[in-house]
């Protein structure tokens, strides 16, 4: 007779409570990010712990691992708040003291350097009196690289707070006896050949490509990417119009089983709105269409296959002719669909507002 295979159950995380003197201590040292980023963070998770969270959830709120919210929840229950601030570490001592340190730090955040946007180790250097390599390792230590720079953008989309939850909670439990579709195009691929031969990669020396191309002509590429199985319906076409996405729902309704309703995520692209399309989708009552907030293209999940697409193939290719990249375009898709695998979405709504009125309050708090 079988039997049933054991259940392990992992261990209950021991509960945290705190009280208000160190709350509010906890409190001030979240707000003092500048100070310490890592001390922030630590705090952070503390604070979470507070609240009842395990571990697993209390990393996915500061963005961390279990294990390390596990070490300092074990630190805190056996130190108290001194367990959060690092220890000495061995070696030599310090020749430059927490002060002089907290201005080099200071400076860095709050100041820019004359004719120039930021600051560098050399002129850093020459303005507080120490070496490149201090002032590298003061950088490290408290994870600042002025050098680095990225883009963001918040929507201003007024119904944002809905169409988060609508297609977050897609993701998390999707619909029953339903397929979801993550629907997008991405105009514009350029046939590029390059002008010179490729040097191909060598021990100690990564391949090298010319600068210099000669263009080919463009290419669209509409993709439905199945979230439950990570399977790809692509298809391509020389323009973007509402006629060439009607095309594409027509290829997507020959390949999907006639008995399920279909669910589309998908942007808010003017061609999506045409009268041609909104009459295509009367006469199909079974696709039910979610749209993704203005500037919010990370909820669709196509666009993480995209950027697959684009690294592995057609950011280092070189292609004589539209048909050519068509060819390639087509070969990674075919070996994508030969064993497909769904990515894994794993922020409720909740979070993802949380994170972004977090976000928010930050890029406040900078300009106050």
């Amino acid at each position: 007779m079988s039997k049933n295979p054991a259940i392990r159950k992992g261990r209950t995380a021991p509960a945290v409570e705190i009280t208000q003197e160190e709350r509010e201590q906890l409190t001030r040292w979240l707000r003092a990010r500048r100070g310490s980023q890592s001390l922030a963070i630590r705090a952070e998770m503390i604070l979470a712990c507070a609240e009842g969270l395990d571990n697993t959830a209390v990393a996915r709120r500061v963005r961390s691992t279990g294990q390390t919210v596990g070490k300092w929840r074990r630190r805190f229950l056996e130190k108290r708040l001194d367990g959060l601030v690092d220890e000495p570490r061995p070696g030599a001592p310090r020749k430059i003291g927490d002060d002089a340190i907290e201005q080099v730090v200071v400076r860095t955040l709050e100041s820019k350097p004359q004719g120039a946007t930021h600051w560098s180790t050399r002129q850093m250097a020459q303005k507080a009196g120490y070496s490149q390599s201090t002032i590298g390792r003061i950088w490290r230590a408290f994870g600042l690289k002025p050098h680095l720079q990225e883009n963001f953008r918040l929507s201003d989309d007024p119904m944002f707070v809905e169409k988060v939850r609508d297609i977050a909670g897609i993701y998390m439990d999707p619909p029953v006896n339903a397929l979801v579709l993550c629907v997008d195009e991405k105009s514009q691929i350029q046939a590029l050949e390059r002008t010179q031969p490729l040097l191909p990669l060598r021990p100690g020396q990564p391949e090298r490509v010319p600068h210099d191309y000669a263009r080919h002509g463009t290419l669209t590429l509409f993709a439905a990417l199945d979230i439950a199985t990570g399977h790809v319906l692509t298809q391509l076409h020389k323009r973007h119009r509402a006629k060439e996405f009607h095309d594409f729902l027509n290829h997507i309704d020959r390949h999907v089983p006639p008995d399920l309703d279909v669910h589309l995520i998908l942007d808010n692209y003017s061609t999506h709105k045409t009268p041609l399309i909104r009459n295509w989708l009367l006469k199909r009552p079974r696709y039910h269409l979610h749209f993704t907030p203005t500037h919010a293209s990370w909820l669709n999940q196509v666009e993480r296959w995209f950027g697959m697409l684009t690294q592995r193939q057609i950011k280092r290719g070189s292609h004589r002719s539209t048909a050519q990249l068509a060819e390639a375009i087509e070969a990674f898709t075919a070996t994508h669909n030969q064993s497909p695998r769904p990515f894994r979405w794993v922020k409720t709504a909740d979070e993802i507002l949380s994170s972004i009125a977090r976000f928010a309050q930050r890029t406040l708090d900078a300009h106050t």
